[in-house]
């Protein structure tokens, strides 16, 4: 069975309150749009996830707000500490820990979300490939598929990258 997993990086955020806490960074008017854009994308190529896992720092939370309205289906969304501050091996043990679905989509946080893809990828999209190395940008969205009975089996190397979008990219 194949098993793909979206791992997008939240979209821009706000630095204007230096009052704020990181966890309470609200997105940048850019970050919203960024959002809206990453799933009129979803939606569009029809790469919809069954479960979202989503940090529960505020400019985490609002990219899955912008998300949302793109996708028409019930999805299990769950929002975790987990993820804020995590590491990239902390982020594959949760995902190893999901309940078997064909699709997750984690959304997440920098260097962590891009390491993860990273130790992932073993291979894909040669074109996908350069963009990914090229650049992970705040609301860029890897698409990576694995060839797995569980999502307790995958592991580095074995994802195939199918796609990467940012922003801006018209497809």
């Amino acid at each position: 069975m194949t098993r793909t997993l979206y791992l997008l990086r939240h979209a821009k955020s706000a630095w204007g309150d230096v009052g704020l806490a990181d966890i309470d960074r609200p997105l940048a008017n850019r970050g919203w749009e960024g959002a809206k854009a990453a799933g009129a994308y979803l939606a569009h190529t029809g790469a919809l996830p069954d479960r979202i896992l989503c940090s529960v720092a505020r400019r985490a939370r609002e990219t899955l707000a912008g998300l949302l309205p793109h996708l028409d289906r019930e999805l299990d969304v769950a929002l975790t500490r987990r993820i804020y501050n995590a590491d990239p091996d902390g982020l594959l043990t949760l995902v190893r820990g999901q309940p078997d679905s064909a699709g997750l989509l984690l959304i997440g946080h920098n260097p962590a979300v891009e390491d993860l893809a990273f130790a992932l990828v073993g291979g894909g999209d040669p074109a996908a490939l350069g963009r990914m190395r090229h650049k992970y940008p705040t609301a860029g969205l890897a698409t990576i598929a694995f060839a797995a009975g569980s999502w307790s089996e995958i592991s580095a190397g074995q994802g195939n990258l199918t796609d990467f979008w940012t922003p801006g990219r018209n497809e």
